[in-house]
């Protein structure tokens, strides 16, 4: 069998998503096997597609979709002579503020992969038609571009992320109890204060008063990423905001997040951007001067 790793190119990279409106014909061939980090979303809005992912195949007609997680093979093709259905990727992790940083967990659980969380879509006739809508409210905002349509898309991804976690009545997402996630807020917030600087885990579990050893498994437990992932995660994201916001070369940035090691910052700014800190910039920059 023969797959690619897609690399999804973001229609606005403040976003990290791209939505667009898919037309197929009955005698095109059936999509090749692919993957991608990013969530995907197939709304069907004429005809009759069938999505495979893995080794499960959805069957949907108009006013139904299907998701697929972050890197599950999939494909997909039309089962109709015509079909017309929205395609939406975003990188999840984009959206993991403060706020919805306790259910990370839920979409990166090890051995989980999220297709499973299709069944609240065919037994909960509300949720998907509301998950729907968000998906056809996106793809509206996404073409018109008003004045805050990012702001509308974020809420609109959010309404999504709440939805699946609200409505998971098989309980498949693991749960972990928030007294986890209350104890290891003094380290939260330890890391934020901290960013500029080297942060070792040693002094973070003293923040937390649990040992080196335990902690460093309490962490990626409760948070799902380890210490260092987080860390790095969040440096990364005060480097993109410092490219955007400051006129700070890039060396002075790495400095400014406590990695004065240029290869290393570099490297891990790929790892998340697929491009270095000055492409990520260059594109930010025109992207921002395209005419709406």
């Amino acid at each position: 069998m023969e797959f690619f790793n897609e690399n999804i190119q973001y229609e606005n990279p403040l976003l990290s998503l791209k939505i667009f409106e898919a037309h197929r014909h009955r005698e095109e061939q059936l999509g090749r096997w692919h993957y991608h980090k990013e969530l995907e979303f197939y709304a069907v809005q004429e005809g009759h597609i069938e999505v495979h992912v893995e080794d499960e195949f959805y069957q949907l007609k108009p006013g139904e979709l299907a998701l697929v997680g972050s890197s599950q093979l999939h494909r997909d093709r039309t089962l109709s002579e015509a079909s017309k259905y929205y395609v939406f990727q975003f990188d999840i992790q984009h959206y993991m503020d403060q706020s919805v940083l306790p259910y990370f967990r839920f979409f990166f659980e090890p051995g989980f992969p999220l297709s499973r969380l299709n069944y609240i879509f065919k037994e909960n006739e509300a949720v998907r038609r509301e998950v729907y809508d968000c998906v056809q409210e996106i793809f509206k905002e996404s073409q018109a571009k008003q004045e805050g349509y990012e702001i509308a898309v974020s809420m609109l991804i959010k309404k999504i992320i709440l939805c699946l976690i609200r409505h998971d009545s098989r309980k498949l997402m693991h749960r972990r109890d928030n007294a986890d996630l209350i104890r290891l807020k003094p380290v939260l917030d330890y890391i934020d204060e901290n960013l500029s600087h080297k942060i070792q885990v040693e002094e973070a579990s003293k923040v937390a008063n649990i040992s080196y050893y335990y902690f460093v498994k309490y962490f990626k437990k409760a948070i799902g990423m380890s210490f260092l992932e987080y860390v790095n995660y969040k440096k990364i994201k005060r480097a993109e905001r410092f490219l955007l916001t400051k006129d700070m070369s890039v060396a002075q940035i790495g400095e400014e997040i406590g990695m004065p090691n240029m290869a290393h910052f570099y490297k891990l700014f790929k790892k998340y951007n697929d491009c270095s800190p000055n492409e990520y910039r260059k594109k930010m920059l025109e992207w921002s001067q395209e005419p709406s």
